[in-house]
């Protein structure tokens, strides 16, 4: 009896981290140190010593049950850019610049091909975030995952001078909110997209092309999270203030708007300030449901949240575009209970 007679082969587990290695040194930023391979990352503080006050931000998360998809459809390319996205957005909408990202994928079977393949992704992530892959984990683990199946998550660090922080602390009535086009669904709410589409996931369900999408169902729900990274970093270089930010994740407008505000303002939306991506009218309209649970759970096509002055709103604006986004003037700041208002 061996290792390998476990279920766990060592051998496969050396050569997915040769496989990857091509992907993660497109990663590389000048403060990382030593290679891929060591117990740890290692990362100078270096090019951020000048900081008035430097301060890490973190964040943490996994893709969820989008991965069924990836299963089903056999690809396995761009679930690492979802997993980048969700963390590297959070750290982006506090201020911050993301430094650097470890994933972790749990599998059934290593199949090093496949794992090298999703570490690809996990590096493209990395790349339009700027952000370097200094280390990860690839846990084998049978008995626990199917042998064709496996998780991912990952972890981001970034950096901002305290005095940048985005805190909300600065809102005012009359602050306009910017809403930067997503992608479409990202990768939130997909335990109920996979409920209504239930008898459409299998492999040729998704491969069925529907007029409305412009594109097969799997297409449009695998599509990966847009990172707003560069779209914020633009705006702060534009020399426009972010009094306010919020990253529509799980949960939707209602959960995730109110906690870029402070007390005594809220937000008001308009629904038709821009356009719905038809992803979300179809999954409404075949699982019948309601609007408020829609905007309770998906990001309706708005990705990320902004609140600037009215005065900076459209360079803001005109920052974003460069950076490939799609923003609209989604709504405004007002005095009142804090929450969010869609009308």
């Amino acid at each position: 009896m061996d290792y390998k007679k476990s279920g766990v082969d060592i051998e496969a587990g050396y050569k997915s981290v040769e496989l990857m290695k091509k992907f993660v040194q497109g990663t590389m930023r000048p403060e990382v140190l030593g290679g891929l391979g060591g117990f740890s990352g290692a990362f100078s503080m270096k090019s951020f010593k000048d900081m008035e006050e430097p301060t890490l931000l973190s964040g943490t998360d996994g893709v969820g049950t989008k991965l069924k998809l990836a299963f089903l459809m056999d690809k396995h390319d761009t679930v690492g850019i979802d997993c980048v996205a969700m963390c590297v957005n959070d750290v982006a909408c506090a201020g911050g610049e993301p430094l650097f990202f470890l994933d972790y994928i749990a599998c059934g079977k290593n199949f090093p091909e496949k794992i090298a393949t999703i570490v690809s992704g996990v590096a493209d992530g990395c790349k339009q975030s700027g952000a370097a892959l200094i280390g990860g984990e690839t846990a084998e683990m049978p008995g626990f995952y199917p042998e064709d199946e496996y998780d991912l998550a990952g972890f981001a660090v970034g950096i901002v001078d305290k005095k940048d922080l985005i805190t909300g602390e600065n809102l005012a009535a009359g602050d306009v909110l910017i809403g930067m086009a997503s992608t479409g669904v990202h990768s939130n709410g997909f335990s109920l997209v996979r409920k209504v589409f239930e008898k459409e996931m299998t492999a040729q369900g998704l491969n069925t092309y529907y007029d409305q999408l412009g594109k097969t169902l799997g297409e449009a729900l695998i599509a990966p999270t847009r990172i707003y990274v560069q779209a914020l970093k633009n705006v702060k270089e534009a020399g426009v203030t972010v009094k306010a930010c919020s990253h529509i994740t799980g949960g939707g407008f209602y959960e995730n708007v109110p906690r870029m505000l402070k007390d005594g303002v809220r937000a008001v939306i308009k629904k038709d300030s821009y356009p719905v991506p038809p992803i979300f009218k179809m999954l409404a309209e075949k699982g019948g449901i309601e609007e408020k649970i829609m905007y309770n759970t998906y990001n309706m096509g708005i990705g990320m949240v902004v609140a600037v002055d009215p005065a900076d709103a459209e360079t803001a604006m005109e920052a974003m575009r460069k950076a490939g986004d799609t923003p609209y003037v989604i709504g405004s700041i007002e005095e009142g209970e804090k929450g969010v208002t869609l009308c």
